[in-house]
């Protein structure tokens, strides 16, 4: 396939790993039984998506409890009343907040690879949570003898350490999730906080060499939980020309589910770095239908209207399940949704020429 086409990260859990999480989490479970249930998931996730095709596979986040809390499962020092995120359909996800320092990360990304990458024989791309979603934990009042200065350099130091394990373990790209890049322009419409995350996601990018960075994607969307969203009302160009100042080497762009899907990918022909590759979305992964290929083809071949070529890429709007007690999407679907991604890429690289 001359058209590069990747996942962005989780595929729902099989019914017997989430059946050992609610055992392990109600003391029924040890954590060693927990891991070999986690273990085989990711085989078999893994397993599945090379039989579809896939050039390069994830794990799944099998393993994770979420894409945004992995690094600080066990923490001490949190508390559970964080930043509230509503989502249309009216639930929520609350983060924890951060009531002491230093800040450090518990798990770093670079297990989850390695775990992976024991059971592929194609590359494994690996996502990170982006340091500008953990910023959020820290409270606005302030935390007594940590200021949020000292916490974000803490915070930047974990990140870059994150990524780069995963680069060092030989990821073939880290994809920065950055999902609250949409959402920050709901909660603040003046793009100040949208600024703040801009800053410090490229002061942890800019410690990269321009090879390094040639490996690292960053993902946008507006958020994927139990089939809603949390900003897709937000106008999607507002964000757009400031995700794409960050100094990444490829964008996964959520575009399916878009209303207007020429407008955006306007902007984004307007603004995108010299150099970078787009990943557009062609599949949505909160509509229960499953694309054809020959809809994934036309959506391809749309973008190319807009995009050069050897600058384009397709992937999943969003994870399948990125938090780990989502099962709003079956595991039968999300294979199917990347089936049809994966055959519906080919036929719009074969009409190209490509």
């Amino acid at each position: 396939m001359t058209i590069p086409s990747e996942s962005i990260g989780s595929i729902p859990r099989p019914a017997d790993l989430l059946d050992a999480l609610a055992a392990y989490r109600s003391g029924d479970l040890d954590a060693a039984a927990l891991a070999e249930r986690q273990r085989r998931a990711v085989a078999d996730t893994i397993d599945t998506l090379v039989a579809l095709g896939s050039p390069v596979v994830t794990d799944g986040e099998q393993a994770k409890p979420s894409f945004a809390t992995y690094p600080i499962a066990d923490l001490p020092g949190l508390a559970p009343d964080g930043v509230v995120i509503p989502f249309a359909d009216g639930h929520q996800r609350q983060l924890p907040r951060l009531t002491a320092g230093p800040f450090r990360y518990q798990v770093y990304a670079e297990s989850y690879l390695r775990a992976a990458q024991q059971h592929s024989p194609v590359p494994v791309k690996q996502a990170v949570i982006a340091p500008s979603a953990l910023s959020l934990l820290y409270p606005a009042d302030g935390i007594d003898g940590y200021p949020r200065e000292a916490f974000l350099a803490d915070l930047a130091d974990e990140a870059e350490r994150d990524i780069r394990g995963c680069l060092d373990a030989g990821a073939h790209r880290v994809q920065l999730d950055f999902t609250e890049g949409r959402l920050s322009l709901k909660l603040d419409p003046s793009g100040g906080v949208l600024d703040s995350f801009i800053e410090l996601n490229n002061t942890v990018l800019q410690r990269f060499s321009e090879a390094e960075r040639a490996r690292i994607g960053v993902h946008t969307c507006p958020g994927g939980d139990q089939d809603s969203t949390h900003s897709l009302d937000v106008d999607y160009p507002a964000l757009l020309p400031k995700l794409l100042q960050l100094r990444a080497g490829a964008f996964y762009v959520q575009l399916a589910s878009e209303p207007d899907p020429d407008k955006v990918l306007g902007v984004i022909a307007e603004y995108l770095p010299a150099g970078a590759t787009v990943f557009v979305g062609v599949t949505d992964p909160i509509d229960p239908r499953v694309e054809t290929a020959e809809q994934v083809r036309d959506r391809v071949l749309n973008a190319a209207r807009y995009l050069p070529v050897d600058r384009l890429g397709t992937c999943d709007d969003c994870g399948f399940a990125p938090f780990a007690d989502d099962i709003s999407t079956s595991r039968e679907t999300a294979f199917a949704k990347i089936r049809a991604r994966l055959e519906g890429t080919a036929l719009a690289a074969g009409q190209l020429g490509v």
